[in-house]
């Protein structure tokens, strides 16, 4: 029998709308389900941080909750040496806001699917990634990287909760001296532009020329008080005596009756002093 002329169909990419390619996530390699991710690449102007390079970034939506942070770097790294990877629960920006925290008192995470960022060394394993084949499954658990799901992952999260007492005391002097530091650099900030805008005797104040070499007064939290206790001491010089608007009318009554009596008596003055006068030219 003369062999078949029909050439095999090259495996590509599947690319759906929205710019994402679809990769097949297999668990282990005899299992029969398979799950997608969706990976695109990551491209947001108004994000310019150096953490999400954007030539080397790679965005995943519909990270399984059995896939952690290693893993994914692991499944990843088939295409090229990864540099980070971070997961959330939803896109966003990289803002971090406070210190650092232990594992031990940051609260606990969101059990579901999550949102990835994975970062490459070279942006040809990026394109690497983007151009896999739909058909060829990425495997989760295999004999070099094993993934315990169900009562294992229990038993081994339950372990890994409790910690030493040692452990925990150096954790938490190693927070509090970085807290300590914090606030002498706060503290020193604040009176080093208390000094620099400090008023004078006459009342000037010293302006010092910006980053851009406009010279203007450099707004921060001590002129900010400043300025507001000026107004709470000026609105202590008034006291606050038409407060409803009945108030309000009386006084304006009483303001004209003052005024129509002065009137009156200025005209009396003026008839008074004519009267008196000696002179008459007519």
């Amino acid at each position: 029998m003369a062999p078949s002329k029909k050439k095999h169909a090259i495996s590509q990419a599947c690319v759906i709308p929205g710019g994402f390619t679809v990769l097949s996530l297999r668990f282990s390699s005899d299992s029969v389900a398979q799950h997608k991710l969706y990976v695109k690449e990551h491209k947001v102007r108004a994000e310019k941080s150096s953490r999400r390079p954007m030539d080397r970034t790679l965005f995943v939506l519909n990270i399984p909750p059995y896939c952690p942070q290693d893993v994914v770097k692991e499944l990843f790294s088939q295409f090229g040496s990864v540099e980070s990877v971070e997961l959330r629960d939803h896109p966003g920006s990289t803002r971090e806001s406070g210190p650092k925290l232990s594992r031990f008192f940051k609260p606990v995470e969101k059990q579901g699917f999550k949102v990835g960022y994975v970062v490459f060394q070279s942006s040809s394993s990026l394109t690497a990634a983007k151009s896999h084949p739909h058909d060829v499954p990425l495997v989760v658990c295999t004999e070099q990287r094993p993934v315990r799901t169900g009562t294992q992952k229990w038993i081994q999260q339950y372990t890994e909760s409790f910690i030493l007492p040692d452990k925990l005391q150096q954790i938490v002097d190693s927070f509090m001296e970085g807290y300590d530091k914090r606030k002498e650099e706060e503290a020193d900030r604040q009176r080093k532009e208390a000094e620099q805008q400090q008023e004078d005797e006459e009342g000037w104040v010293k302006v010092t020329r910006g980053p851009k070499g406009i010279k203007a007064r450099p707004h921060s939290e001590a002129a900010n008080k400043r300025t507001l206790q000026k107004e709470m001491r000026k609105k202590k010089r008034k006291e606050l005596m038409n407060f409803y608007t009945w108030q309000q009318r009386n006084t304006q009554k009483e303001h004209i009756a003052e005024l129509r009596k002065k009137f009156e008596e200025d005209k009396q003055k003026i008839s008074l002093l004519r009267a008196q006068r000696k002179f008459r030219p007519y």
